[in-house]
């Protein structure tokens, strides 16, 4: 009997435990995403960008408040069920009243996994690259395992977003603490110049009559019987014979020139990573410009630089230093400049490169270099005298010229950091006093030494 009346007890209760069990699932996918109790007091509810939840209160709605609708929206659906959209990352307050009281509650909406982020994951997948966005940027956290994953993902980074700045935090094994980078570029130049020339003018002035025999390759005198002498010579060349007597003559140019040019620069600059830096060891030149025309006319000064240039921006990433370099040397010269209204414009000679290349600390690279030959060979010969034998080659002239240069630009990046007080080397001084001592029994008011000297006295 007492078996019965338990079984019978258990048939009755296993109702009620079966409708328990099954309602749960069911209360459980109203809840929200996630829900706890903040520093504030209020109630969270975590969601992500683009997606929605219900939240259930134990009260009917009469109205709702929400702080920013770009962060997150609510709508009542029923009486006791709220649903809430998520728009955009951030927190915004929830407010809900009902007849007889009101809740409040925080509503945190995650970024979630952006386009970007998908990108780099299918991309780099085993890579840990994190994305933050906010209005003006993009900042890329995590480590990578080689320079070309760091470098690719901000190339990408860039290239898929319209935001001005991302800002590569990527981290390397085997990193170098420094962010400092020094730059040292050689400039090295080398001109060799060589020319000769050779040529023979005849001329004859009698009373009688006047001649010359010339190549019109050099310049030849003029006959001019308004002028004493009855010659004009615009040039005498190097070598001038003249019989006053028998008024004969002969103008030579026999001439061989050597030219040897060496130019090196060695400029050298620091920058901080991922910021551009530059520098110029020279001066500026005036240039006249003619603005207006007529009387109303007038000449205005534009200065332009020249001199040894530098720019260059590094990208440290890893143990490699990647840069954007930029130098130039530019010299004046008056031979090929111009004269505009009285002013003497030089033009400018510039040897200049600009590239990127990526090296390690110490190491030196050959950025641009440059071997012009240049030969040229011009003569001249007065047709049938110049084929006279022997004296024949009177009656030519030649002109040989023959240039080579020779240019190179090496680069060499360094890790480097700041000296200690102890460290600073000695600054370039002379080897003598700047200031004499003054005499000790002869001392000057106001003078109490002077300034040392590491060399002789």
């Amino acid at each position: 009997m007492r078996v019965r009346i338990v079984n019978s007890m258990l048939r009755r209760a296993a109702g009620p435990i079966l409708l328990c069990m099954l309602g749960a699932p069911i209360a459980a996918q109203n809840a929200p995403a996630a829900q706890a109790t903040d520093s504030s007091g209020f109630e969270r509810v975590v969601l992500t960008a683009g997606r929605s939840t219900v939240l259930n209160t134990p009260f009917d709605v009469t109205r709702i408040a929400v702080t920013n609708p770009a962060v997150a929206d609510a709508t009542v659906v029923q009486p006791r069920e709220v649903l809430i959209d998520g728009k955009g990352p951030g927190t915004v307050s929830l407010i809900v009243w009902g007849s007889d009281q009101r809740r409040q509650y925080d509503v945190v909406v995650d970024p979630g996994v952006t386009t970007l982020q998908q990108t780099f994951q299918k991309l780099f997948p085993g890579e840990v690259i994190q994305v933050a966005m906010n209005d003006e940027s993009i900042i890329l956290t995590g480590n990578v395992s080689s320079n070309a994953v760091m470098l690719r993902a901000g190339e990408i980074a860039e290239g898929m977003s319209s935001k001005t700045n991302v800002l590569n935090l990527l981290q390397l094994p085997g990193g170098s603490e420094s962010q400092q980078v020094m730059l040292q570029v050689r400039i090295a130049e080398v001109n060799r110049k060589a020319i000769q020339e050779l040529g023979v003018n005849f001329f004859v002035n009698r009373v009688g009559g006047a001649g010359r025999v010339t190549t019109q390759q050099f310049s030849a005198p003029i006959f001019d019987d308004g002028r004493e002498g009855g010659l004009v010579f615009s040039d005498f060349l190097n070598l001038f014979l003249f019989s006053r007597k028998e008024g004969v003559g002969a103008v030579i140019k026999a001439l061989e020139q050597k030219g040897y040019f060496q130019s090196l620069a060695e400029p050298n600059l620091i920058a901080y990573n991922n910021q551009e830096a530059s520098f110029l060891a020279g001066g500026e030149f005036p240039v006249p410009i003619v603005q207006g025309a007529g009387v109303a006319s007038n000449v205005t000064i534009m200065f332009k630089e020249f001199g040894v240039r530098l720019n260059f921006k590094p990208t440290i990433a890893g143990d490699v230093i990647r840069l954007k370099v930029r130098p130039e040397v530019s010299s004046l010269d008056f031979n090929n400049g111009i004269t505009l209204q009285g002013f003497r414009v030089p033009a400018l000679i510039t040897r200049r490169a600009e590239t990127d290349v990526e090296l390690r600390d110490g190491q030196s690279f050959a950025i641009a270099g440059l071997m012009n030959n240049i030969t040229q060979t011009d003569g001249a010969n007065i047709p049938f005298l110049s084929k006279i034998p022997i004296i024949g080659y009177l009656f030519k002239s030649n002109a040989d010229r023959k240039e080579r240069t020779e240019l190179m630009v090496i680069v060499t990046p360094r890790l480097v950091r700041p000296l200690d007080p102890d460290e600073v080397p000695a600054l370039p001084t002379e080897p003598t006093r700047f200031l004499q001592a003054p005499d000790a029994a002869q001392g000057t008011p106001g003078q109490s030494g002077t300034v040392p000297s590491s060399g002789r006295k």
